[in-house]
């Protein structure tokens, strides 16, 4: 077995290099013998590799403290030898950049020799319902089961899209890699153009012999029954985000999301204004004039003789009320979602006019038109007020 260089050799710095200096080192041997530059050169494939292992370990102050001490047996089954670290690729993107959303180097490299850039299972399409809900229902919040109408994974393959016993090929465009590398010269050198395959859509394999009931697909159309929990306090356009229970995505990939949009069903009795619920109150003229004791349903139910009612509170009217006074019951409202505060019930006085009368009713209302404290207040006019001001 061949006895490993030293890693400060290798890396072409002293042993008292600063973090930066490795990191420098290392970079510009990591191009030099990066394999996209060197394609069919195995001698620079293993030192990539090999400079890779070394910067693996010197990066790390615990690693290079126990390197510095004990040589290649103190880093041990924790570096590149011993499983710790697999791919050389994931510390040339460390370095480099890429991460997640790519780097200048995989635009000009294509990603790193022999590292698949296939694309993930494709995901399936969300899905937007609208969820009717009463004004009691947002009171207290809810829990609904919806039925959705969306595509499932096919019952006969089981999501492959494979007929029964057969066995996906390899593509014969990409050869499996599920990409496409077009190279071109430009002032900066060479560029791999790398693109998603087109005839197996980055998977690397296509499916020959289809299930016939879903055609290759993976997935057919159904119904599911999708359970909701819906807050207090939901408005009108409100959304909720069920995740996974949109379209499944074709051969077996991830499912959407279910969008539940919130709708609020108009209410016999009231009207919302924010966290507010107005209830308009019609009371006779003798009821406002006099005074009286009414009752006001809320949003609060309860059974009654079997059947779920809203429960009724009594309030006070006080004798010579004016039509459009308002009464507030507090805390009788909807609740602010994630929140203990709560709204308020307004209720709002109209008297109501009768539109038929009998020829008694007629006969009353003329004598009461004749009496003075049935009136309204007459307005004054400006001389009148001028010559109260100057006693005139």
């Amino acid at each position: 077995m061949a006895t490993k260089r030293d890693y400060y050799d290798i890396l072409g710095v002293g042993r008292s290099a600063t973090a930066d200096e490795i990191k420098s080192s290392y970079r510009k041997l990591a191009m030099k013998y990066h394999p996209d530059q060197n394609q069919g050169d195995k001698g620079a494939e293993e030192k990539f590799k090999e400079v890779a292992e070394a910067y693996e370990v010197l990066k790390d102050p615990d690693k290079r403290a126990r390197y510095d001490r004990f040589g290649h047996e103190g880093v041990k089954g924790g570096g590149y030898a011993g499983g710790g670290f697999h791919d050389p690729f994931d510390v040339f993107r460390d370095v480099f950049g890429g991460g997640g959303f790519g780097s200048i180097f995989d635009e000009f490299f294509g990603g790193g020799s022999g590292r698949s850039r296939r694309q993930d299972r494709q995901r399936g399409n969300d899905l937007q319902v609208k969820l009717k809900l009463t004004l009691e229902e947002i009171a207290t919040g809810t829990t609904k089961n919806i039925k959705v109408k969306k595509q499932v994974v096919c019952h006969t393959c089981d999501g492959s899209g494979m007929k029964s016993g057969s066995q996906p090929v390899t593509c014969p465009v990409c050869r499996g890699s599920g990409e496409v590398r077009q190279i071109s010269q430009s002032i900066l050198g060479r560029i791999v153009n790398v693109t998603t395959c087109s005839r197996c859509g980055g998977r690397g394999t296509i499916i020959t012999d289809p299930c016939p009931d879903c055609r290759g697909e993976g997935r057919e159309h159904g119904e599911a029954t999708v359970k909701v929990k819906v807050p207090a306090g939901a408005a009108d356009g409100n959304y909720m985000t069920v995740r996974g229970e949109g379209n499944v995505g074709p051969n077996n990939g991830p499912s959407g999301d279910l969008i539940v949009v919130m709708e609020e069903k108009s209410h016999k009795f009231f009207s919302r204004n924010g966290n507010d619920v107005i209830y308009e109150l019609y009371l006779s003229f003798p009821q406002v004039a006099l005074g009286a004791e009414v009752e006001v349903p809320t949003l609060e139910m309860e059974n009654v003789d079997g059947q779920k009612e809203n429960k009724l509170v009594m309030i006070s009217i006080p004798p010579g009320t004016q039509s459009g006074k308002v009464f507030r019951l507090r805390g009788k409202g909807l609740p602010e979602v994630n929140s203990y505060r709560k709204g308020d019930i307004l209720v709002q006085v109209k008297v109501w006019t009768p539109e038929k009368l009998n020829q008694r009713e007629k006969e009353i209302l003329e004598e009461l038109a004749q009496l003075e404290n049935v009136n309204p207040p007459k307005k004054k006019g400006f001389f009148e007020k001028f010559k109260e001001a100057f006693n005139i």
